[in-house]
């Protein structure tokens, strides 16, 4: 039997003549082409500056560095994320405070954040979950008032938009991940959205241990450059064999939109009907990408996830959790048990399901199919 992955990236040709054509050059490090991916997704989302980094996690560290950040500073963080979201304050020695989310975006919310904040609040973390995007004007009001920052996790939401406009081209610091699960990938990368001129200038920096010269500004000058370090910086540069990837990947980005909100289409056509699941759809404000399907089951559902899940891999399909709970995580034990009844309905009662370019009706139909029948008929296969 074929197995049905949960994903698998649009990879082909024409990255690798890419890559070909970095190599022939002698130069792979951050150079010419991590400028033009930046410039390209710039011009894609109607950003006004990109920073290009190593991952979204080490972008979302230096969102926060250079918010300045620090010991005994409080960062609002959705637990229901992958864990780097509550990470990134940790590296900075700062406390995530966990907030809950709304069932049926998986997002935070401005009346979730409100109740988060304290007086050691400095920044808030708002994650688009999955490719929906978050209502972060509203979120951002809650916050201006009181001088708190917010930074978009737009890690999984490249191509969602939100009130007409990208997502990532507001006046937030956004950051966006390249991983292979995202839509866009360059293997591993990540990008800082800014509208800032100087503060992209300073995250260039950083990225580059703090350098007040980029190596390929140096090599490329017809006189001596002693570069001097300015701050205190980091080793986050993309490679120009990563950003070559990125340029071709780019260039598909509205095809591989359009296809995965078709394909969740077939699946909402397919699903639709069948009681006790949930299906994700579009908020009032924005659209998704569909990074990622995520499908709800109804509480009085008899039947474990993980059960379905399991019953869906014998029949060859895979499939994944729902988003996870970082508060669950043993590696967050030290930050209390706060209750976030939401979050722990979500996580415990969703899972992901195929979706990735190339996948066909049929494969959609196979899938919702089997997904069907664990929901139907449970005391046949339980």
């Amino acid at each position: 039997m074929d197995v049905i992955p949960i994903m698998r990236p649009w990879l082909g040709a024409e990255e690798a003549v890419a890559v070909e054509s970095v190599l022939a050059s002698g130069w792979v490090a951050q150079g010419p082409k991590v400028a033009a991916f930046e410039a390209a997704v710039c011009g894609a989302l109607g950003a006004s500056h990109g920073v290009a980094t190593t991952s979204c996690t080490t972008a979302l560290h230096l969102a926060l560095h250079t918010l300045g950040v620090g010991p005994g500073d409080e960062v609002v963080v959705p637990s229901l994320s992958f864990i780097a979201t509550t990470n990134a304050p940790r590296y900075v020695g700062a406390r995530p405070v966990f907030a809950d989310v709304d069932y049926e975006t998986q997002n935070l919310t401005a009346e979730t954040v409100e109740r988060a904040l304290g007086a050691s609040t400095r920044a808030v973390i708002v994650v688009h979950q999955a490719g929906m995007p978050a209502d972060v004007d509203a979120i951002a009001a809650v916050c201006e008032s009181r001088g708190v920052a917010v930074v978009e996790d737009a890690a999984c939401a490249i191509g969602s938009t939100y009130r007409g406009r990208p997502v990532g081209a507001g006046d937030n610091l956004a950051v966006l991940s390249f991983h292979p699960r995202k839509l866009l990938t360059t293997g591993e990368g990540g990008m800082l959205l800014t509208s800032d001129a100087a503060l992209a200038r300073r995250l260039r920096r950083l990225r580059e241990h703090g350098m007040a010269v980029s190596a390929h500004d140096r090599h490329a000058s017809r006189s001596v450059v002693v570069e001097a370090y300015e701050e205190l910086g980091f080793n986050y540069r993309m490679t120009d064999l990563q950003a070559a990837v990125g340029l071709v990947q780019l260039g598909k980005l509205d095809a591989m939109v359009a296809e995965r909100r078709s394909l969740a289409q077939h699946y909402r056509d397919a699903l639709d009907d069948v009681p006790g699941l949930i299906l994700p759809a579009d908020p009032p404000y924005g659209t998704t990408n569909y990074q990622s399907y995520v499908v709800r089951l109804d509480d009085e559902l008899p039947v474990e996830r993980d059960a379905i899940m399991q019953e869906l891999l014998d029949q060859g399909i895979a499939s994944r959790r729902g988003i996870m709970a970082a508060h669950l995580e043993p590696a967050c034990a030290d930050l209390g048990a706060p209750e976030l009844p939401v979050t722990e309905r979500l996580t415990g009662r969703s899972l992901v399901l195929p979706l990735f370019h190339g996948m066909d009706a049929g494969q959609v139909e196979r899938v919702a199919q089997a997904l069907a029948r664990c929901v139907q008929e449970v005391p046949t296969w339980r």
